[in-house]
């Protein structure tokens, strides 16, 4: 079963008279529980999909499903609750929130949920204890390093337990080492909890952790291939 599905999706950006087509007719699914890359150099709209995807810009035109219904028959107030309950996040620059403790941060998009404020503290404790962070509970980001604030970063994003993950250059702003454990993190996810992965990123080394990469260029599907060689997920998940 496809959890997205688009079909002959455009976005363009008009600065007066000029229009920038930064998405031009693209069409692909992905499965649910699918680990898909998406490639691409600076400016070829990986990061407008993603945003597209993400529920956090409207497409110009074409058609966007997500578990079968058109993301335009929601209203705005669906669309947010959709995105805040089905869907998860994870950036290059971690987004963590400074001289606020791992647990707190981890805590934060249960503020906006139905989720009983005497469950958050078992919740936290459980995602940061999965990524490898229950000695750090109690630290803030500027004692962490870089691994360790995107390990937080994907507590975060676990923690409301997502139909689907987005990962935004997630390796972007870490060492060789950190990047791998990170990419272990995420391949675990998908492999042993059945999460669907969609993650961006510019290096193939990343890319191949993936069980299907797709590449743009100028807006357009450039190519597609299954991972035949992928990379195997070294870090252990705990749920």
């Amino acid at each position: 079963m496809n959890i997205i599905e688009v079909k002959n999706l455009k976005k363009s950006y008009h600065d007066g008279e000029t229009e920038t087509k930064a998405l031009d007719g693209v069409t692909f699914s992905v499965r649910r529980g699918e680990f898909l890359a998406i490639m691409g150099p600076s400016g070829s709209g990986k990061s407008t999909l993603l945003h597209v995807l993400g529920m956090l810009d409207d497409p110009t035109s074409g058609s966007f499903h997500f578990n079968g219904k058109n993301i335009s028959s929601y209203s705005r107030d669906e669309l947010a609750a959709l995105r805040n309950n089905k869907l998860g996040f994870v950036f290059q620059a971690f987004n963590l929130l400074p001289r606020t403790s791992v647990l707190e941060n981890a805590k934060l998009p249960l503020i906006y949920s139905d989720v009983p404020e005497r469950e958050w503290n078992d919740r936290a404790k459980k995602v940061v204890e999965a990524v490898g962070l229950g000695h750090r509970l109690y630290h803030e980001p500027s004692e962490l390093s870089g691994g360790e604030k995107q390990r937080l970063a994907i507590a975060r994003a676990l923690i409301r337990d997502p139909d689907v993950i987005f990962a935004d250059e997630p390796t972007g702003n870490l060492d060789s080492k950190s990047g791998k454990n990170i990419m272990s993190i995420l391949q675990g996810l998908n492999e042993k909890e059945g999460k669907t992965v969609v993650l961006i990123t510019h290096e193939t080394s990343t890319a191949e952790h993936a069980e299907r990469i797709i590449r743009l260029m100028d807006g357009v599907i450039d190519s597609e291939e299954l991972v035949t060689h992928r990379m195997t997920a070294d870090a252990e998940y705990v749920k």
